[in-house]
């Protein structure tokens, strides 16, 4: 299961509106088959990505390789499975959904696959994929329910939140020493992610002061994505509109003192320093720090004494990623 969540965590903030969901599969001997995660909403589910990958591996059959349709792989895994997943075992961090919708169901799909064993984290509160326990415990599937659930829950966080309200992140990049000016932090890998995450959120927050002095775009554009929102939070609204994240196509730009129009918006990014967390930190769920290996610059990060519980840690080739959320904040709940 701990391979599970962290192979979800690396696409945490991209699969909206759906939950990050990671699953591991595990054969009789107890050999590692797959550990796959769901990428993006529309796309195949965890379950099935990890199926798809499992079969391969146990059958050697290099047509699954080409199917990349949620829909074609749960028919072809169906009528070619031949019992190659007799007596394995999935580990999922999310309850397999009931629902059939722009992908199949996915508790369906193992339900006829004579898997030997289900471990599940969270349940799923969702009215509408909720279910599949209920679908799965219907074949001599052996279901074990609450495994890691605490861990899988706080990845789960941010799915319930915008299914109700809201989620707010907070994102931020510095350098060994703790600074952040000096022009580019972060690696290609970890901006092209942020960008990732830009493209699949509705509003994006920033401070007046960074507007005009980085001049920005705030774009998606290192993957061709689309441009969010912006609120630019300002005591005064005398901006150069030759900025460029004025001057992007279709999207809508705020300038205000507050935070008013968040009701308007599910899912949001903040992206700042110091002045913008300090004034954010009520209403952060989430915060995500972007750690380069290097020293240099002079501004450093700065805050009153926040501590923070470290909920996944990812490396890339020069930079490591923490997803934190502040003690007894609003994450825990």
């Amino acid at each position: 299961m701990r391979l599970a969540l962290n192979e979800a965590w690396k696409y945490q903030g991209l699969t909206y509106p759906n939950p990050a969901v990671g699953c591991c599969i595990v054969g009789k001997n107890g050999e590692i088959l797959a550990v796959e995660a769901h990428k993006r909403a529309g796309e195949a589910h965890a379950e099935v990505e990890a199926l798809k990958s499992a079969y391969h591996k146990l059958t050697n059959d290099e047509k699954i390789l080409s199917i990349t349709s949620s829909s074609d792989i749960h028919v072809y895994l169906i009528n070619n499975h031949n019992g190659c997943f007799r007596g394995i075992s999935i580990f999922t961090t999310l309850e397999p959904c009931a629902h059939i919708g722009k992908t199949p169901s996915c508790a369906s799909l193992i339900s006829k696959l004579e898997i030997k064993k289900l471990f599940v984290g969270s349940q799923d509160l969702n009215k509408i994929a909720s279910g599949g326990i209920e679908i799965v415990k219907k074949t001599d599937i052996d279901v074990q329910m609450q495994l890691l659930e605490k861990e899988c829950d706080e990845l789960l966080n941010p799915f319930n939140m915008w299914s109700k309200k809201r989620f707010i992140f907070f994102k931020w990049a510095q350098r060994l020493n703790g600074t952040i000016d000096y022009g580019t932090i972060s690696s290609k890998k970890s901006r092209t992610l942020v960008h990732a995450m830009r493209d699949v959120c509705d509003l994006l927050i920033i401070g007046g002061n960074s507007v005009r002095v980085d001049r920005p775009t705030l774009d998606a554009r290192m993957v061709n994505g689309k441009a969010p929102d912006i609120l630019i939070i300002s005591k005064s609204g005398d901006f150069d509109k030759t900025i460029p994240l004025f001057n992007v196509k279709d999207r809508k730009v705020i300038i205000s003192d507050n935070f008013s129009v968040l009701d308007n918006y599910k899912n949001i990014m903040i992206e700042g320093g110091s002045i913008m967390f300090n004034l954010t930190k009520d209403i952060v769920d989430y915060h995500l720090c972007f750690l380069s290996a290097q020293v240099g610059g002079d501004i450093n990060f700065t805050g009153k004494d926040y501590k923070f519980d470290i909920l996944n840690v990812q490396k890339d080739d020069k930079d490591i990623i923490m997803w934190m959320k502040q003690e007894n904040s609003r994450g825990n709940k």
